[in-house]
């Protein structure tokens, strides 16, 4: 059996991720929702996020309930449902610090943080203002080829990676389908925290059909069942994108009383379900 932790819900989960942890997030389809409500439950404060590539509700609902000191992102928003509300202006207060950057600096510097090496290179962050506000991007030479600059991306390893998943089983090993970034968060984070749909009782990993799209104990630390977990985003397979809640909360999450009253109703009750 693997080292895996089980615990009971999302809320048991929450409590073991510490004050100041830096959380790789996911934006689209398995997004840990439950997780992130129930560290609003907890009052989860100076997380530090980096979104995977970009931000979503998972952040802006995290920044809204103050739980968030820094993001590392290449934007936040929720897509057709509107601006991030709770994220730009947190930025515009100086509530939180942001580590401007981009989708392929972002997966460039995870995959270095998978692969164990400093830094991996990379050329379209050449001529843009993102090498003004960001320090720690070197500027080198090609060491194979004169005049030629590439730009060395330094690698990213979470502290956890928070990730929701379809499947799961006992041994610890999970089945992320589609979502292969999910894989590479996992392998450059120290530890992977996930939440599943259901937990069976087969190793997925020795089923052929669902192998290739495992990922294995080997990075699991901890696996909580949370049915509807990506709620109100979708779970392919499972359920669709509610899209009154997100229109919902896409008009409260800027204001402050709106937003307390949308805490109380759906979040600090526990659990939220899918619809």
């Amino acid at each position: 059996m693997a080292d895996t932790e089980f615990f009971a819900d999302a809320d048991a989960l929450a409590r073991a991720i510490p004050d100041g942890a830096k959380l790789a997030v996911f934006k689209d389809c398995g997004v840990p929702m439950e997780t992130a409500r129930a560290l609003v439950r907890r009052k989860a404060r100076g997380l530090h996020l980096v979104t995977v590539p970009t931000g979503g509700m998972i952040a802006d609902l995290l920044i809204a309930a103050r739980c968030v000191d820094s993001i590392e992102t290449a934007g936040v928003s929720l897509g057709e449902f509107g601006p991030a509300r709770a994220f730009a202006r947190a930025v515009k207060s100086g509530q939180i610090e942001i580590r401007d950057t981009t989708c392929p600096a972002i997966y460039s510097g995870l995959q270095a943080g998978e692969k164990g090496i400093p830094f991996m290179p990379m050329r379209g962050l050449i001529g843009s203002d993102i090498l003004k506000a960001r320090t720690d991007y070197a500027l080198i030479g090609n060491p194979f080829a004169q005049n030629d600059p590439i730009v060395a991306v330094p690698a990213i390893r979470p502290d956890i990676a928070l990730i929701h998943v379809a499947l799961a089983d006992r041994s610890g090993n999970l089945w992320v389908g589609r979502q292969s970034e999910q894989k590479i968060m996992a392998h450059a984070a120290h530890r992977t925290f996930a939440t599943a749909e259901k937990i069976v009782d087969d190793n997925l990993l020795e089923n052929e059909q669902l192998a290739a799209a495992g990922l294995s104990s080997l990075y699991v630390s901890a696996i909580a069942p949370a049915p509807g977990g990506a709620w109100p985003l979708d779970m392919p397979g499972h359920y669709g994108t509610d899209r009154r809640h997100m229109k919902d909360y896409a008009r409260v999450s800027g204001n402050d009383d709106a937003f307390t009253a949308y805490l109380a109703e759906h979040v600090l009750k526990k659990p939220a379900a899918a619809e």
